[in-house]
């Protein structure tokens, strides 16, 4: 294999790929004690893997630390923090996700120096032991979440507070009975099926397909824009140049879109903003391989890393909008995992395709065209609801001409019966008055 197929991709932010992977287990702790416990006990395992990894003696026991402890704990702490936020904010909600998810591109770019000044001060061995006392802070970030109770939140704790009650009674009653233990079983699988059961949506079975094909896309560039900027005569300092250019226009992608897509003109247009954001970026990659200086790649990063920032924040948003807000942090787990599966493919393949070809134009067009497919199945699967529902209205009103339906909320009544009812009053008073008491 060659130096492109080893190729692995550089997380934008730490532990990114693991912490993706697990997100679903830091829904699960969340859902089932609260969100302050899942991001305080993120921290303390962060934590206790950057402390331990500044104690390894071999690369397996960085593997062990910082990879698999360190890498859980943010994911314990990454989805409770997102699905907060949805429930604090419901008129702001694109640009509170923006500004709460731009702390990790702001955390990296100014720790990225940090960092390295702490290895030249005091060994790699002392700055991880500085940042493992620096993550810590996540435990009081994690106190400081006060939780709030919303309505649908209220009726699922309550059910699941009779079942756990009804649990123990039965286990008091009879601790062995073979009805008793599969009384247990049905209790928790029916929590697990309640806690889950958006996976049956097919609004959200066709969003799992399309971040499937949307992350594959994404990742590549961050790892061959370097290596191609290089390829095409670029200095290495201009390459990296490119790179901070990516990191910051992404920042400020993540907060701008989420303020311009919470404006009253574009708030119920969230999804289509999304969607064009995804398909901007396609756009991009299949512009990419004609690029071939500087001045040009130099554009063709801030619009990369803007439409890029800006999908990322609107990610809770739609899925939000299609599972709600009580089953948004189990949501979000299984999003950001799906997310993480082509981030640990897709580089391979890019650097499989760049050494069977020589070129990175076939890497570049088939994220491009992923990332583009992505955005059109979204579209068509949203169509084709609007459609479908144009079509039950219409037999509806076919169906009873004199009906007609004015919603108001969750009331919908009929002014033609209502009228007809009048009529029907006052024929009878008509007649009442006729006759001569």
């Amino acid at each position: 294999m060659t130096r492109h197929s080893l190729c692995v991709s550089m997380p934008r932010q730490p532990c990114l790929s693991f912490m993706e992977d697990t997100a679903p287990l830091g829904s699960v702790v969340s859902n089932h004690f609260s969100c302050q416990v899942g991001i305080m006990l993120g921290g303390l395992l962060a934590s206790t893997g950057l402390v331990l990894g500044s104690f390894a003696t071999s690369l397996k026991h960085l593997y062990l630390t910082l990879g698999v402890l360190t890498g859980l704990g943010f994911a314990l702490c990454y989805s409770p923090a997102i699905a907060m936020v949805g429930k604090y904010f419901s008129r702001r909600k694109a640009l509170a996700y923006g500004i709460s998810m731009s702390g990790s591109g702001i955390g990296i770019f100014i720790l990225a120096p940090v960092v390295q000044l702490l290895i030249e001060q005091f060994s790699w061995r002392g700055a991880l032991l500085i940042l493992g006392g620096f993550v810590l802070n996540l435990c009081v970030c994690g106190a400081l979440m006060r939780p709030i109770t919303l309505k649908d939140d209220q009726t699922t704790s309550e059910q699941n507070h009779v079942c756990r009650t009804e649990t123990q009674g039965f286990q008091r009653a009879s601790p062995s009975s073979t009805w008793t233990k599969e009384w247990v079983q049905t209790c928790l699988c029916g929590s697990l099926q309640q806690e889950y059961s958006f996976l049956l949506m097919s609004d959200f079975v066709v969003l799992a397909i399309s971040v499937l094909f949307m992350a594959y896309g994404c990742s590549p560039l961050f790892v061959y824009l370097v290596p191609y900027a290089l390829s095409i005569g670029v200095s290495h300092q201009q390459a990296a140049f490119l790179m901070s250019i990516l990191g910051v226009i992404d920042i400020i992608g993540n907060i701008t879109f989420g303020w311009l897509t919470d404006r009253r003109c574009l708030k119920n247009y969230q999804y289509i903003c999304y969607l064009f954001a995804i398909g901007m970026d396609g756009l991009c990659y299949l512009c990419l391989p004609m690029l071939q200086s500087l001045p040009l790649l130099v554009p063709f990063a801030c619009t990369f890393g803007y439409f890029d920032g800006a999908y990322v924040t609107l990610i809770p948003v739609v899925t939000a909008e299609i599972v709600g807000t009580t089953s948004l942090s189990s949501a979000l787990g299984v999003v950001y995992f799906l997310h993480a599966v082509p981030y640990l493919v897709s580089p391979p393949i890019a650097g499989w395709l760049v050494d069977t070809t020589g070129s990175y134009t076939a890497a570049f067009l088939l994220c491009g065209f992923s990332m583009i497919f992505s955005s059109v199945l979204l579209g068509f699967a949203r169509l084709v609801k609007k459609t479908r529902k144009t079509q039950l209205q219409f037999l509806a009103k076919e169906s009873d001409p004199k009906l007609k339906l004015w919603t108001n909320g969750s009331v919908a009544y009929s002014v033609a019966r209502e009228l007809d009812q009048k009529d029907g009053e006052s024929v009878a008073i008509a007649m009442l008055g006729s006759n001569p008491a």
